[in-house]
């Protein structure tokens, strides 16, 4: 049995057995990703769908997903790769890309404006030794690391994994304790602690699903970007308001499927208040 240390929750786990996430497991009293180079996603995107908007605009990057997640949002996009009752068969589908291929295979890319990998679709931080490694092939060849995470992870563990990344998108799904920990099963406070490190090492953009009912107040809006606003750099000058906040539309999905789409003007509305704490507030699925 071992700890894993990814998250909160700090998973003692038997020998081949899994954590929470349903992907760490204990193999001879190691912790170790079982879904290490299994890619179950590959697209070349846009940078802003990730979504980066600040970040070399105009670029695309090379997109890959595996499975698995650490939290239990009811309304997941990506519900077949992250926790359903789907992933199983995903994960027979899953094939095995090496880091140095994954390399050669952006590489392949920068003639039709690629610019490096981004890590996405599932939750990628589950499986951080796998970034960290291809993140060291491809800054070897100029090519940048993306990270699109839920950020419930414990940054003194992402250390080395913060050394080798040039910008992550992070969500911020909501602004209450109540939020994260009944809704999402996961911890506010750490999402809040990775996000104050990550900004003194490389760009951070910052992404809230507005969802009815839920995290769609004034107030909530309010204190969240706020909060943000306050952020500070690795020389403790307040970086906060140049910080990209994308408030995205929610849609029915998954175990969501009662409330209604968020009605769009209520998002408009959200970036305004949004925007009297934070310079730079984009809309999404609008």
């Amino acid at each position: 049995m071992a700890r894993c240390d990814v998250c909160f929750r700090h998973c003692e786990i038997k020998e081949g057995s899994f954590g929470f996430c349903g992907v760490r497991t204990c193999r001879e009293g190691i912790i170790y990703p079982d879904n290490y180079g299994k890619i179950t996603s590959l697209a070349l995107d846009p940078t802003w769908k990730k979504p980066l908007r600040r970040f070399f605009p105009g670029s695309m990057i090379l997109s890959v997903g595996s499975y698995g997640c650490n939290l239990r949002c009811p309304f997941c996009q990506n519900y077949q790769i992250s926790w359903s009752d789907e992933v199983n068969l995903i994960k027979k589908a899953a094939r095995y890309i090496s880091p140095s291929k994954l390399a050669l295979l952006a590489q392949s890319q920068i003639e039709n404006g690629n610019i490096g990998v981004a890590f996405t679709y599932n939750e990628p931080l589950i499986s951080y030794e796998y970034i960290l490694d291809t993140a060291k092939i491809l800054e070897q060849n100029d090519l940048k690391t993306v990270v699109v995470t839920n950020g419930m992870a414990d940054a003194s563990t992402m250390n080395e994994l913060f050394l080798h990344v040039h910008a992550m998108n992070i969500d911020l799904k909501g602004f209450t304790d109540h939020y994260y920990e009944d809704i999402l099963k996961g911890n506010r406070q750490m999402v809040m602690d990775f996000i104050k490190e990550a900004v003194k090492h490389f760009h951070v953009e910052l992404t809230t699903l507005i969802i009815p009912d839920e995290n769609d107040s004034d107030e909530e809006i309010y204190n969240l970007s706020k909060w943000i606003s306050m952020l500070e750099d690795e020389n403790g000058e307040r970086i906060g308001q140049s910080i990209p906040l994308h408030l995205s539309r929610f849609f029915p999905r998954f175990q969501m499927t009662q409330k209604d789409a968020t009605n769009i003007e209520k998002v408009y509305h959200l970036k305004q208040i949004a925007s009297k704490n934070l310079q730079y507030v984009y809309t999404g699925n609008c």
